[in-house]
């Protein structure tokens, strides 16, 4: 379980671990992760056409910031697009719906990106099966019209905030309406806050799931540099924490802890300031409806940025370990139509500026 910001602003009390620790305030001011944010401001610098959409493609969201995308570019024109089955989630995502989601994500944005070259891309997927590429593209030059949305991949984000309540207007959810369902009726968005809350505390509170997410954090500025993917916990507040020894792995894997009391508190407090959801269905739930499902998804997200509304997944209650069984059935009946599948689930409103995700730059990615 991360703890936001506004999590850490109620352990310090005011700040009275910070004054404790004042010692550390040259310190604290340089604990942003430079090298693992770097892959943001470098991308579209490639001349290649295929690195530079590739650049691009990387910056698309997927669960737990595992960033699973392998890719080979030995073939002339082509890219060969693996999902690296090393970062799975076994206890979360034991289907890898969920990560097949997130290349689905990256998919898209190397299409959009790869447009503003002129290259369309002829995207074949799982051409050998799910044991094989996830796909093989073909960039054909001087074919394509510029995405739009493209001018939003850098600003795009994932909100982990409380939004303010104001309502979502019924314009903006007719524009969002081509990639998700959107709901701003009062009553069953009452309801889905209700379920958000309930599943977000049953994966919290198993200790297996739980653990998954507390092995993938990045602790520190260090750490984050080191490995920038799975969680990130850093900057200033976070690492006086940790400096006083309040903020660790142990603290986040124990229930009585203070850190994971008033995290909770926080979170909940987060997932209740919502005023709108937005959930992606599709009529299946094969590879390509999965892969579907991620590209609509990441369309919703360029948009909703193009709208200065903040989207935040929260699929929870869609994920396929046991302990989830009846939220997971409850999201179906509220979102879904019969033999449908509920994919995506997020937090639809306004919400604040975040800052960018660290991320693998592109050379590590290519096989």
């Amino acid at each position: 379980m991360a703890l936001s910001r506004r999590a850490v602003l109620g352990i310090v009390g005011g700040g009275s671990i910070l004054a404790a620790t004042g010692g550390a305030g040259a310190f604290l001011g340089t604990r942003t992760p430079h090298k693992a944010i770097r892959p943001w401001s470098a991308a579209g610098n490639y001349e290649e056409p295929r690195r530079r959409a590739l650049s691009y493609a990387i910056l698309a969201p997927n669960p737990h910031n595992r960033q699973p995308w392998l890719v080979d570019l030995k073939e002339p024109d082509s890219v060969k697009i693996y999902r690296d089955k090393d970062l799975n989630l076994p206890e979360t995502d034991p289907y890898a719906r969920q990560l097949t989601i997130g290349m689905g994500c990256f998919l898209e944005l190397m299409v959009i990106a790869a447009s503003q070259t002129g290259h369309s891309v002829d995207v074949d997927l799982f051409p050998d099966g799910d044991n094989g590429p996830v796909a093989t593209a073909v960039f054909k030059s001087g074919v394509a019209e510029k995405d739009l949305l493209f001018a939003h991949v850098m600003d795009r984000r994932s909100c982990k905030e409380p939004f303010d309540m104001r309502p979502v207007s019924a314009d903006a959810a007719s524009a969002l309406a081509p990639f998700a369902a959107i709901t701003t009726d009062d009553a069953l968005v009452a309801d889905i806050r209700e379920l958000t809350l309930e599943a977000w505390n049953i994966e919290a509170n198993t200790h297996r799931t739980l653990k998954e997410s507390v092995d993938l954090m990045r602790m520190g500025k260090a750490e984050i540099n080191a490995n920038p993917d799975g969680i990130d916990l850093g900057g200033p507040f976070l690492e006086t924490l940790m400096l006083a020894g309040m903020l660790s792995r142990e603290a986040q894997l124990d229930p009585e802890s203070t850190g994971f009391k008033e995290g909770t508190r926080i979170y909940q407090e987060m997932l209740s300031a919502t005023p709108a959801y937005a959930a992606v269905t599709t009529n299946g739930n094969s590879r390509l409806d999965q892969i579907d499902a991620g590209r609509r998804w990441l369309r919703l997200n360029l948009t909703t940025t193009k709208l200065g509304l903040a989207l935040h997944p929260v699929s929870q209650a869609l994920q396929e370990f046991p302990e989830m069984a009846q939220p997971y059935a409850r999201a179906h009946k509220l979102l879904a139509k019969s033999g449908h599948t509920v994919q995506m689930l997020g937090r639809l409103g306004y919400g604040p500026t975040v800052e960018r995700s660290p991320r693998w730059p592109i050379e590590k990615k290519i096989i």
